[in-house]
């Protein structure tokens, strides 16, 4: 499931699904940000970002080797967009979304992606401790961000 939440000039995306585990954290975060869930297969991604100047994901993601809870921030602008992210936890998931878009000049002008290394991210529900403990962290780096956003276009 991904979450989205208009905010201002920027949408919030949460991907993930709450029932993998640890993949639940997009959707986790975007709960705390009060947004609505939505599906998160590519295209739908790109529907959720199309016109938005400014698209915040939120996303869960494996790393080599893996640090679980260990957060990043990544931005890229429209002209960076073939530059891929890290691997979502997804089997078609935002790199593809991030493709695809940018071939069809789909792309938000700017891409802010929110992601924390996973540890589990087999069926079940409930995040393990370390992804669950950086919820509020994760949270609070995309309000920062919308709200810079925000004292930038005034």
């Amino acid at each position: 499931m991904t979450g989205a939440a208009a905010e201002g000039r920027a949408v919030v995306i949460g991907v993930g699904n709450e029932f993998r585990r640890d993949d639940g954290a997009g959707p986790a975060v975007v709960a705390r940000l009060r947004g609505h869930l939505r599906d998160g297969e590519p295209t739908r991604l790109i529907e959720a970002w199309a016109g938005a100047p400014v698209a915040v994901i939120v996303d869960a993601v494996r790393a080599e080797p893996t640090v679980p809870g260990r957060l990043h921030r990544l931005v890229l602008h429209q002209a960076d967009a073939a530059v891929a992210p890290p691997a979502s936890s997804h089997g078609l998931g935002l790199d593809c979304a991030i493709g695809l878009a940018h071939a069809l000049d789909r792309m938000p002008g700017m891409l802010i992606l929110h992601a924390v290394e996973v540890a589990d991210v087999g069926q079940g529900t409930g995040l393990t401790p370390a992804v669950a403990a950086t919820i509020d962290t994760l949270a609070a780096a995309v309000r920062q961000d919308l709200d810079s956003l925000r004292r930038h276009s005034v």
